[in-house]
């Protein structure tokens, strides 16, 4: 047998934009309530939710926003954030999803290579002041003509604008659209440097979040507590639009994560699902009154984001009520998510693999350099085809050809399939590191790291972390005759510049790199080495999916 299957199902695909699906939603469940924003206090039913979306979809209209223009949204999760998705989706705007870790390096470049003439973003978030960051790259953008703060007048501004807008011109707007109209744009970390942008349709996302939440059983009783951040896929598309795609409620336990607050909000807002990577789950197993929380409302939910620790997945199970949890795997550039577990699969199939194919996708398990089947139980590339591949990277095609190929997404992830079609993901081509959930690609860090005076070289690794599943490390060549470089220093030169997931954790400085005969750099050695350095052997035994 041969690596290949695909997902049969009788249930037909959505064939309608976000705002048409979303429509329907508030035509049938208007009185249920479709978002919470704990930290804020504020709740919205159907009707209401609505209503606020019409009103920011209407101050866009009046701020001149043409459909496929680009509107930026740059904070922590909260109702606003919520409801410029939905109100870009509403007027065919392209909603473009900036990190709220990055700092002035990254965002001039996303808010150039987007052209994003408008941005929505935070004032300040924890130790990030947005408003100041904007200004110190706004002089250097010209296409950026309007900025818009959450919680600022310049929020309430927007809406002002608005009202010389009426409800036929966005209905107007909204009946002109097409569900294959681009509508999202997620910046993924790129091997070239800097990050690329998948562009995702509405038939990319609504779809796989509607799918998300079949395979999750949802319905319009369940409350998704959804504490990891909007601006990935996993936000966004598994949590908000597998929610409204059902009636369903999602709850915003804080801004960002916060361990107390997640369990607090699942106890009070009697959350019947909760998301989160590996490492959410295990800060909140580790919270010191764990105990103390009824947390028996809860039936399902789904890991993802970085391989899921057996050990973690069976505490999930059993210490939270999450008997029917599901992990998931797919990537940002498929909307995102190709497998996942099912409730009724056996505990060893839910712990230790990534699941089936989801429906109406196809997957297939390919040697990297021949691009023929493997056969079943070998290692090779993962790849997927169907509704859920994006349309490409945005403005760049030769990158968008790198990977897709015959409607095949190459995922770069290397893969094993069984004979009953479970998939377990085993190891990556390329040297990726994923850090909490979070995708990182060293070349991006190295480049960055060329800018340090007294830097000759640098190559970034991952290297095994239990709470993380993988930390960075950064191995350099100094110049000659210049002072020692600490860990601690070399986070100093990177503090403010780039986001905090990407600053490494540990500094190794060395004479030359080790290399092939051929003069590759041996990254494979490196990281053989560096347990031995740091003394991660026991790191490097944890047990993943």
């Amino acid at each position: 047998m041969l690596s290949y299957v695909s997902g049969t199902s009788d249930k037909p695909m959505l064939g309608e934009t976000i705002d048409a699906n979303l429509r329907r939603a508030v035509a049938s469940f208007a009185d249920r309530e479709a978002v919470v924003d704990v930290a804020t206090e504020r709740r919205c039913s159907y009707r209401e939710l609505d209503e606020a979306v019409e009103a920011v979809a209407r101050g866009l209209l009046g701020r001149g926003i043409a459909a496929g223009d680009r509107v930026g949204i740059w904070a922590p999760n909260c109702l606003e954030w919520f409801l410029v998705q939905y109100a870009t989706a509403r007027i065919g705007a392209i909603l473009v999803n900036i990190n709220p870790s990055y700092r002035t390096h990254e965002l001039d470049y996303v808010l150039r290579q987007a052209e994003i003439g408008t941005l929505v973003t935070a004032v300040a978030f924890k130790t990030s002041d947005y408003r100041g960051m904007v200004d110190e790259v706004r002089d250097g953008l010209p296409g950026l003509h309007d900025v818009v703060y959450i919680g600022d007048p310049t929020w309430a501004a927007l809406l002002a604008d608005g009202s010389t807008v009426t409800s036929e011109a966005v209905a107007e707007r909204s009946a002109q659209l097409t569900f294959d109209d681009p509508i999202n744009i997620q910046y993924t970390s790129g091997t070239t440097g800097f990050p690329k942008g998948a562009t995702l349709s509405h038939h990319n996302i609504l779809n796989n979040g509607y799918f998300v939440g079949e395979v999750c059983g949802y319905t319009e009783a369940d409350r998704i507590c959804v504490p990891v951040p909007f601006y990935h896929c996993f936000g966004m598309v598994m949590g908000n639009l597998a929610s409204t795609s059902h009636g369903a409620c999602v709850v915003i336990p804080a801004p960002g994560f916060d361990p107390v607050a997640t369990l607090q909000a699942v106890v009070d807002e009697q959350c019947t699902s909760l998301y989160g990577v590996p490492t959410m789950f295990i800060a909140e197993l580790a919270v010191p009154d764990f105990p103390g929380y009824d947390l028996s409302s809860l039936r399902t939910g789904i890991m993802a984001g970085s391989p899921c620790p057996v050990e973690v997945m069976k505490r999930v199970i059993s210490e939270m009520h999450m008997d029917e949890v599901t992990i998931c795997y797919g990537m940002t550039e498929t909307s995102p998510v190709s497998t996942q577990t099912r409730a009724d699969d056996s505990l060893d199939r839910r712990v230790s693999t990534v699941g089936r194919v989801h429906p109406h996708l196809e997957v297939k398990v390919v040697d990297p350099e021949t691009d023929q089947l493997v056969p079943i139980g070998e290692p090779g590339e993962f790849c997927t085809r169907g509704y859920s591949v994006m349309r490409g990277y945005w403005n760049e095609p030769e990158k968008s050809a790198e990977v897709l190929r015959d409607g095949w997404m190459h995922t770069g992830d290397l893969a094993t399939m069984d004979d009953e079609g479970y998939l377990n993901i085993v190891g990556r081509i390329k040297d990726m590191v994923i850090r909490g959930g979070e995708n990182v690609y060293p070349r991006e860090i190295e480049e960055f790291l060329y800018t340090h005076p007294d830097v000759v070289d640098a190559q970034v690794i991952g290297v095994p972390d239990e709470r993380y599943g993988e930390e960075l490390m950064a191995w350099v060549r100094l110049r000659e005759g210049s002072e020692p470089l600490t860990a601690d220093g070399l986070r100093g030169f990177c503090h403010g510049k780039l986001a905090h997931y990407k600053v490494p954790r540990y500094v190794h400085v060395v004479e030359d790199f080790p290399m092939t005969v051929t003069g590759k750099i041996r990254k494979v050695q490196m990281r053989e080495e560096a347990l031995e350095i740091l003394g991660l052997h026991g790191a490097a035994g944890t047990h993943h999916a």
